[in-house]
């Protein structure tokens, strides 16, 4: 593994007022480390997804869990050929991921966490009902078979989906179980923690989401269909956490299977099945100019930050 980058996925709810000192920390270690990637900080915990050498990734982990309120911080390990960011950036947010509902408090009130190997006996119960928490680009690539799609573009969508389509369709089916699943595990147990609030009951979730899952569950066991979306320039991963086959269109910066870029609206950087006559021409001739100047980046061995991934 000495020639691979390690990446760590890792989030927490946790009550982690003052945030400044703990950013400056963080910068110096990744910093020294060669570590790049995200790392969000908010008054309701952290979240982030790093990449660098694996010393690096061990030293910035190691002063994560320095910090008492951080100990038993969970992580997700995966590996990829190259630097999967282009830069570092420890930023302060709102909400570690946004619902847009300051009275949801997760480290307070949350759903039932279900380890990946009970996992396939809670979804395959025909009395549980399936939620995948994540954004439709992302439930294209892969997802849990049977499971429902609330076909949002984006997460804070999630509490009008539940109030709109997911009550009547428990209503209807009456299910004893709810099961939300996210990539991480972030997403669906903020989501968990909005319907207890909203009176939902039987409500569990993922523990260390799709990744963790593809990393504890043996491939011929799995539940998992397709590949995994990512936030990253992996842009997805398989079930061996693997760099899988898809690709991003560097117009709209959504993810492409090969077999979308057979298709004659895909433009190398420039346009895609998701994005034909969504941009106008002049947007098109700067797209076509990025990609030229990423190309030739690429030939000098150099990263371009025009790259949508980052």
């Amino acid at each position: 593994m000495t020639d691979l980058f390690q990446l760590a996925a890792f989030y927490k709810f946790v009550a982690l007022e003052p945030l400044a000192p703990l950013r400056e920390q963080l910068l110096a270690v990744a910093k020294a480390g060669a570590v790049q990637g995200t790392i969000l900080l908010a008054a309701e915990g952290l979240n982030g997804t790093v990449c660098g050498p694996e010393a690096g990734i061990s030293k910035l982990l190691a002063q994560l869990r320095s910090d008492r309120r951080l100990a038993d911080l969970e992580v997700k390990l995966s590996w990829a050929p190259r630097q999967s960011f282009h830069r570092l950036k420890v930023r302060f947010k709102n909400e570690i991921v946004t619902m847009g509902c300051p009275s949801i408090k997760p480290t307070e009130l949350v759903g039932t966490y279900v380890p990946p190997e009970e996992w396939n006996a809670l979804i395959n119960d025909p009395t549980t009902l399936v939620v995948d928490t994540r954004n439709d680009y992302e439930v294209a690539v892969g997802t849990f078979e049977g499971a429902i799609d609330p076909e949002i573009s984006h997460f804070r969508q999630f509490p009008a989906w539940v109030d709109q389509q997911l009550r009547p369709l428990v209503e209807e089916r009456k299910p004893q179980r709810l099961a939300l699943f996210c990539t991480g595990g972030i997403r669906c147990e903020k989501a968990t923690a909005y319907l207890l609030q909203q009176g939902f009951e039987g409500v569990n979730h993922l523990q260390g989401g799709i990744l963790k899952y593809l990393e504890q569950v043996p491939e011929a066991e799995s539940s998992w269909n397709g590949e995994c979306f990512v936030f990253d320039q992996r842009v997805a991963v398989n079930h061996k956490l693997e760099p899988g086959v898809h690709s991003l269109c560097h117009a709209c910066g959504l993810p492409l299977a090969p077999e979308d870029r057979q298709l004659a609206s895909y433009v190398e950087g420039v346009s895609c099945v998701h994005c034909l006559g969504r941009f106008s021409d002049a947007d098109r001739r700067r797209f076509a100019d990025r990609q030229r100047q990423m190309k030739l980046a690429a030939a000098r061995g150099e990263l371009h930050l025009g790259n949508p991934a980052n």
